[in-house]
């Protein structure tokens, strides 16, 4: 998915090591061929070949259940989360290299073929209908995750517990390092490189980040984020990051992606519901001002050293 992905972890045979570390890019590499929208032979983008067909098409196993993992999603958050926003997320994606705002015109056709009402899924066959025309599902906002957790799950398959892996700043953490209390990550401020002061520490736990740093246009001395809202089919406009530390990294991901479109109130009560922290850091006004759930500052590395 055009992101960096590595592999952290301990374990005493290095020849061991080695082979095991191959299969997890290897397992890594075949989701990336079923979900990447990127890569046009992919397993999604020929399933978003047959939208408006009328017919349910046979996928993978690995396909359905993120499908079914999304549509989760969507029910949880009321549609703030939407694979289906694959068309518009084109636009956008269109847009930002081309460096011209869409017309209202476009983004409105385009919007026509989104919802994920228009998803059937069997779970007999195991297979997908897309009933609308120029469907095109984008698993961007949570395959990283979902591929983070899976290989941390085939790590520990192998018996290694102490391990990290980290898919472009989507992280599934397990045991903490030799002699650590977990392992340190830092988290970035709204439209900065720069590090909070303060660091988390994490063991068993994922953690992800969204934001606009890199991926953004401006219009009419605003900034719209590559973060599209399924309500208006418009890049969000707020200047902030969400973090958010889950139990898995599949709920990591696609919680700070919902997050950042969502009500602070609504968001903080979404995470609380689903055992996870979150932590809203908005640039407003050049102040940062920061919102979170009540217990995300005890992942902080206060006075730890590590």
């Amino acid at each position: 998915m055009a992101s960096p992905f590595s592999i952290i972890f301990f374990h005493s045979d290095s020849s061991a090591s080695n082979l095991i570390a191959n299969q997890c890019f290897k397992l890594a590499d075949s989701f990336i061929n079923i979900y990447s929208d990127y890569i046009e032979s992919s397993e999604l983008n020929q399933l978003s070949l047959s939208s408006g067909s009328g017919r349910f098409v046979p996928v993978s196993p690995a396909l359905i259940d993120i499908i079914k993992e999304s549509e989760k999603a969507y029910i949880l958050t009321k549609g703030a989360f939407d694979i289906t926003m694959g068309p518009v997320i084109r636009l956008w994606r269109k847009a930002r290299k081309e460096k011209q705002f869409p017309e209202a015109s476009a983004i409105a056709a385009k919007m026509k073929s989104v919802g994920f009402d228009k998803v059937k899924i069997d779970t007999v066959t195991n297979s997908i209908k897309l009933t609308a025309k120029d469907m095109q599902l984008d698993l961007g906002g949570i395959a990283q995750g979902y591929i983070a957790q899976k290989v941390l799950e085939r790590l520990y398959s192998n018996n290694i517990r102490k391990a990290l892996i980290n898919v472009s700043g989507d992280i599934a953490a397990g045991e903490a390092p030799p002699l650590k209390r977990g392992w340190t990550i830092g988290v970035n401020l709204p439209e900065s490189e720069e590090l909070q002061i303060n660091k988390l520490v994490l063991s068993n736990r994922s953690v992800s980040t969204s934001g606009d740093m890199y991926q953004f246009i401006e219009h009419e001395g605003k900034k719209f984020s590559h973060i599209i809202d399924p309500k208006s089919g418009y890049g969000i406009t707020s200047m902030k990051n969400v973090t958010v530390i889950a139990n898995d990294a599949t709920t990591a991901d696609w919680l700070a992606t919902a997050c950042s479109i969502m009500p602070i109130k609504k968001a903080k009560r979404l995470a609380k519901k689903l055992r996870a922290e979150v932590l809203i850091a908005e640039l407003k006004n050049g102040v940062i001002v920061q919102s979170s759930t009540k217990k995300f500052s005890y992942f902080y590395n206060l006075n730890t050293g590590n």
